[in-house]
């Protein structure tokens, strides 16, 4: 396997190489004299033939990597992926596999998984045609209800419907979009706050609670939400770390809540940001994952 000061050609996956996370692992990496290289996924195009792939960027032929992590938008989702699996085909290890990363952006597909496993979480229903929406919100249970597009991120796309005519509201205009939902029981005792556990491999290396800011209940960071260190069960951390390693992922955020009954699983994402659990824990987690990478690699 790749060890500190060898020579690991890493590559990251990533629109912006100034962005807090991707910065973190660029630096963590050349702290361990890795060679290392940011990779847009838009500016990347493929050459497949059988047998035979190719990666160009920027129109330029590109070296083999070791290893490659990627950190993929939502908005990038379907050619990100597309890149990482053409990376995989030309025999670069990743943590996050990209079957693995499409299974985490999909929450319906991943709710389904993570429920016949017996994992926790709120009651979901989805539904497609809007003839049987009544029905759905019947099945669902009584109001308020939580509905979130199949594949948001960050808190967009997650809203809060206090009774049955606002869910009707919300779900017709998700449809009027075209935009696949989820919707989801609201666990009131959770107080508007949520546990972000950071897992890599077999290990939470890191949690906070996330608390939402006043008149909204998401606690998203980046929807005003504040972060503090958190200490969390062992039944939380056995779920977080079962959760990320059912959909395939070595690194994984995974968001739980606490309710009346014990943890709940809301989602699992295949590219959680560093800043905000670095800031609040103190704990150098890019260079966690840099470490945990590098131990994946095949000699």
């Amino acid at each position: 396997m790749a060890r500190r000061g060898t020579s690991l050609k890493l590559a990251i996956l990533s629109r912006d190489a100034g962005l807090y996370s991707t910065r973190r692992l660029v630096e963590a990496a050349r702290e361990r004299r890795f060679a290392v290289r940011v990779l847009d996924p838009l500016r990347c195009h493929l050459k497949i033939a059988p047998g035979k792939f190719e990666l160009r960027h920027k129109g330029r032929a590109l070296e083999h990597f070791d290893a490659v992590i990627p950190r993929i938008g939502v908005s990038i989702t379907r050619y990100g992926v597309a890149v990482l699996r053409q990376l995989e085909l030309l025999g670069s290890f990743t943590p996050n596999p990209s079957d693995a990363f499409l299974l985490a952006r999909d929450k319906l597909r991943c709710q389904q998984l993570l429920a016949s496993l017996g994992i926790a979480m709120p009651p979901t229903v989805s539904g497609d045609s809007p003839e049987d929406t009544d029905a759905l919100l019947k099945l669902l249970g009584p109001p308020p209800h939580v509905i979130k597009l199949n594949q948001g991120a960050q808190g967009i796309g997650v809203v809060l419907a206090e009774n049955r005519a606002a869910s009707r509201s919300v779900i017709d205009s998700f449809r009027s979009l075209k935009a696949d939902f989820i919707a989801q029981q609201f666990i009131a005792e959770a107080g508007g706050r949520d546990l972000r556990c950071f897992v890599i491999g077999n290990r939470v290396v890191a949690a906070m609670q996330r608390e939402a800011k006043a008149n909204d209940f998401r606690a998203n960071l980046h929807s005003g939400g504040k972060a503090s260190p958190v200490k969390i069960s062992a039944a939380e951390r056995a779920m977080a770390v079962r959760a990320a390693q059912a959909v395939g992922l070595g690194i994984a955020g995974v968001d739980l809540i606490r309710s009346a009954g014990g943890p709940l699983l809301l989602e699992v994402n295949a590219s959680p940001g560093l800043e905000g659990i670095e800031s609040v824990t103190g704990i150098d987690v890019a260079g966690r994952i840099v470490d945990f990478v590098a131990k994946g690699v095949p000699h």
